[in-house]
């Protein structure tokens, strides 16, 4: 595992069990408003699946399966690949106390098993700002596209890069040009959330943020045929893109 990915992990896996607990509820609860509405769950993703009973989904940087276990529940053959343990023993029990399976593998991202999982799944699919996480966009693109069988999809929606040059959006990361190839550390997604003595204690993660031609190039570059480019605005203000999603086929 590179370093960056360790710093990340360390940072991924303190208090992120609780965290879930106190902001998505019990396992229990969250399975409970998975199951009584999975498609409101997904929320704006779900017009990017054309079905999903049956499918494989490889679901990336998926967290504590807050989109998987809804994805399972409507049919889908969900595997989640993400870095954190801790974000693994909360998705796990939703998925039992909701009575689907979901199969989970900690790792990084960069070193997933391509012999296993090359050329296996329908669909690769992440949200919620994941792309920042990884200093070689074209490299991520890659694995990306391997994963997928022939005519695979893939949906990426993430953080829309206009939030590199404002601090409108209220997000606390460092000020720098639109063009900063720049890697740097930063709090980690929840950390507003804590108290402030205990975010200070905190682990940082180490990012990379991009540009939009740098993320359309790089799924161009990588092999995939691109289909669709969206943007959507920010949760805190509406008048301003926070995030966009690429829809595009091997």
């Amino acid at each position: 595992m590179i370093d960056y990915s360790i710093q990340n992990k360390k940072a991924w896996e303190y208090n992120a069990y609780e965290f879930w607990v106190e902001h998505s509820g019990t396992p229990a609860e969250r399975a409970k408003k998975d199951l009584e509405n999975p498609i409101g769950m997904l929320k704006k993703y779900s017009g990017y699946f054309d079905t999903y009973n049956g499918i494989k989904i490889a679901n990336i940087c998926g967290s504590c399966g807050k989109k998987a276990v809804p994805l399972a529940v409507l049919g889908a053959e969900v595997t989640v690949f993400d870095i954190s343990e801790d974000n693994k023993k909360y998705a796990l029990e939703v998925a039992a106390a909701a009575k689907v399976d979901l199969n989970f593998e900690v790792c990084d991202i960069l070193e997933i098993d391509t012999v296993k999982y090359g050329n296996y799944f329908d669909v690769v699919f992440m949200e919620g700002g994941v792309l920042h996480y990884f200093h070689d966009i074209d490299e991520f693109m890659g694995i990306m596209y391997s994963l997928l069988k022939d005519g695979g999809k893939m949906i990426c929606s993430d953080f829309h890069p206009f939030k590199k040059i404002s601090d409108i959006l209220n997000f606390q990361q460092p000020d720098m040009s639109y063009f900063s190839t720049e890697i740097f550390e930063g709090e980690m997604a929840h950390a507003p959330f804590f108290e402030e003595s205990i975010r200070k204690q905190m682990p940082r993660c180490s990012y990379r943020k991009y540009t939009i031609s740098e993320i359309i190039n790089s799924v161009i570059n990588s092999g995939f045929t691109l289909k669709r480019f969206d943007e959507h605005p920010a949760w805190t203000n509406e008048k301003v893109p926070g995030e966009f999603t690429v829809v595009a086929y091997k």
